[in-house]
């Protein structure tokens, strides 16, 4: 009897208040990695009713005019009337940066040269033949309607939505395969005077049927657009925002397990940020060498130590050779200490702010170099595929 199920996941808009947190964070270090590669950077970003702190800590010889980054990303987010309960300048930002403890330091930048992890900690990568990047559908379909709500109201298109939005995708799944989309919710924060009806059509129309395959387009969808009926109150006056509180966002929504660290703000000797990079690159290139339809990937580390702990594969019983080979391929092929990380993925470059939002993975931009497919013709080579 075939097995069913429904699945949902969420993405939220960069207005979202934990998002505008996330990408302020990132511009920072897109600054400071910019001017000083070797810089170590951990930025935190809380944001409330009309101010903004940032905190965290830094080892680098560059100066960062902290306070002129975090109202430049607020404003090109689109906070730039009072009206919306937030206002880049106007809203106060207070820097709470401070030194970082030389007792880290010691076991990331190592006398002999090597670089120790950054912290303790387990990574996860994931990749799936449910969508061409290879992600599953319900994540990869919420990023782009969220994206799509920031199009149309920077555009003009939509001129009564604002900033602050979400979106979730309900799909139905039958043995492990998507064959429809159940539901989908979009909550958009939007002008006190635009009318209800007026919006839901506007929603459906200009951003879910532009960005939802036709094939996946069906009368039997259930649309529930701003549920409550009124989303004026919105972006940081609303709910506050904090850097790294939309880990499952940012990755695979939720079909995958996670292993609790945060991305923005930090540089790539954090292997938070950069384990889980390499992590989806590796499944990735698994996924499209035809090891497996689906590939989870677990890295682990020990602070100070450069290399991982422990390693794991799972092709989830679908995989078309022995998994200890798998392994091996890995273990083989990736250097998955952090200085190997950063070096195969070219991670020393200002390129997280663009990461911030609609997901860390999935996106055609070039600068994601954990997206690239470049290591299928190796694989294949050591496996015999």
């Amino acid at each position: 009897m075939p097995k069913e199920y429904i699945f949902t996941s969420e993405s939220v808009t960069e207005g979202h208040p934990d998002k505008m947190a996330d990408q302020i964070s990132d511009a920072i270090l897109d600054y400071i990695i910019e001017r000083d590669p070797n810089a170590r950077v951990a930025c935190e970003t809380l944001l409330s009713n009309g101010f903004c702190v940032i905190a965290g800590e830094l080892k680098t010889h560059a100066y960062a005019p902290m306070q002129d980054i975090a109202r430049e990303v607020v404003r090109q987010i689109g906070y730039t009337d009072a009206s919306y309960g937030f206002d880049y300048r106007s809203a106060g930002v207070l820097n709470g940066i401070g030194e970082q403890s030389p007792d880290i330091n010691q076991g990331v930048d190592q006398l002999c040269g090597e670089i120790g992890a950054g912290d303790q900690g387990l990574m996860f990568g994931y990749a799936c033949n449910e969508t061409p990047e290879l992600m599953p559908l319900p994540i990869s379909l919420a990023h782009k309607i969220t994206a799509k709500l920031a199009e149309v109201r920077k555009n003009g298109t939509l001129p009564y939505l604002r900033p602050d939005g979400k979106a979730q995708v309900s799909v139905k799944y039958i043995d492990g395969k998507p064959v429809s989309i159940d539901t989908i919710v979009v909550s958009t924060q939007h002008d006190p005077d635009v009318e209800y009806d007026v919006l839901k059509a506007g929603v459906i129309q200009e951003v879910i049927k532009e960005v939802i395959p036709k094939a996946l387009l069906s009368d039997d969808i259930t649309y529930h657009i701003n549920p409550t009926g009124r989303f004026v109150i919105g972006g940081p006056q609303g709910d506050a925002g904090l850097t790294g509180r939309k880990i499952i966002v940012d990755t695979y929504g939720g079909s995958c397990p996670h292993g609790g660290g945060a991305f923005s703000g930090k540089d790539p000797t954090k292997v938070d940020r950069s384990a889980a990079y390499m992590a989806r690159y590796i499944a990735k290139n698994l996924v499209a060498s035809g090891v497996s339809d689906k590939v989870t990937i677990q890295i682990a580390y020990a602070i100070g130590v450069v290399q991982p702990v422990s390693i794991m594969v799972d092709t989830h019983g679908e995989e078309r050779v022995d998994n200890a080979q798998v392994v091996a391929c890995v273990r083989k092929l990736f250097d998955l200490s952090p200085a190997g990380i950063i070096k195969s993925l070219d991670l020393l470059r200002p390129i997280y702010r663009n990461t911030a939002s609609y997901g860390h993975f999935g996106r055609e931009n070039e600068d994601f170099t954990w997206e690239k497919k470049d290591r299928v013709d190796e694989i294949k080579a050591f496996l015999s595929l």
